[in-house]
């Protein structure tokens, strides 16, 4: 764990890169879901993951990395789940061994296999914290709430991704990078302390088809609001007068219109990422009980925790108004 400050400056770096790439909630979002999520946790395990804030905060966007830095090809699918192309949800399997008896390997590369992966993720990280294995509890910690924050996000539960099969490209960078920039330093973050899962299958699902729920809404929210407005005022323009693209050739809209989109969703992206906080600490919570409650407090030094003990005061202060220390001012626009 040594080395864990020099990881994250080099991950954070890589990171940067990032940040537009459709996919993903951004750094900003899956950064402030991971700090709100430990915030969260009750007392018995709140200090081991507070003595790591940083590194639980920092490592968000690391499945991110090994996506599209590492081109870790087995990674793509664990961040999406194309419903629609599954028929009937209610006729999905929800068990994974059965799931592959369904569907073949390419099916399932070419339309996501998320809600599986991140159960995967929490058996692997409950057998960690049931043998104290401090560096994976906290990589695993960090991935599983990456997912969970992939699956309180509507368009990674669509075909229509990126509104590409109805005339409305770049809306997911909008809704979950763009919005979340601009306007989340305003969100509440503050959601009360964890809660512990009785079927974390039903969880997984549940929080999936609740995500999928919101995809039509929020694609005619944006079809009707678009209709209001020019090209010309629709996009940024470059130098040269051109619709302004970024270097991913997704196209930039004007704040003006991400503005009235924003408004127009009436507090929808604020929701789904309050959503993924509380799915993210109620999921490590229940994983810390499933391992049989283990004294995380041991796998750190006397010295750290004492160290933090005042800063950890504050902060749970702080995050009861709803604030989270030493990230809203980051992104101010």
């Amino acid at each position: 764990m040594k080395n864990f400050k020099l990881k994250r400056s080099v991950l954070t770096f890589s990171a940067i890169g990032i940040a537009f790439i459709t996919l993903s909630w951004g750094i900003f979002g899956h950064e402030h879901i991971n700090n709100a999520a430990v915030m969260a946790l009750p007392k018995p395990m709140q200090t081991f993951f507070y003595n790591h804030l940083d590194f639980i905060t920092q490592e968000s966007t690391v499945p991110d990395l090994r996506k599209y830095t590492l081109r870790d090809k087995a990674e793509n699918p664990r961040h999406f789940m194309d419903l629609e192309n599954f028929g009937d949800v209610e006729s999905i399997p929800l068990p994974f061994e059965e799931a592959k008896k369904k569907y073949d390997e390419k099916f399932l590369a070419d339309n996501g296999i998320l809600p599986w992966y991140i159960q995967e993720v929490m058996t692997k990280l409950t057998k960690a914290m049931k043998d104290k294995r401090k560096t994976e509890i906290l990589f695993l910690a960090a991935d599983l709430a990456h997912y969970i924050g992939d699956a309180n996000m509507p368009l990674h539960t669509s075909a229509n991704h990126d509104g590409q099969l109805t005339n409305q490209k770049g809306i997911h960078s909008m809704f979950e990078s763009r919005i979340p920039e601009m306007f989340g330093k305003n969100y509440n973050y503050y959601t009360g302390e964890a809660k512990y899962i009785e079927n974390v299958e039903k969880a997984t699902w549940d929080m999936l088809k609740d995500s999928h729920n919101q995809v039509e809404p929020l694609l005619l929210i944006d079809r009707k609001l678009r209709a209001t407005f020019t090209p010309e005022t629709l996009y940024n323009k470059d130098e040269k007068g051109n619709i302004a693209k970024n270097k991913f050739g997704d196209l930039i809209y004007s704040k003006e219109y991400v503005t009235q989109f924003h408004t127009a969703l009436n507090g929808m992206v604020e929701s789904q990422m309050r959503k993924a906080i509380i799915a993210t600490t109620n999921f490590w919570y229940t994983a810390w009980v499933n391992a049989g409650k283990p004294d995380l407090d041991g796998l750190d030094s006397k010295e750290m925790t004492n160290r933090k003990k005042k800063n950890l005061k504050n902060d749970l202060k702080l995050w009861k108004t709803g604030k989270l220390f030493g990230l809203e001012s980051e992104n101010d626009f």
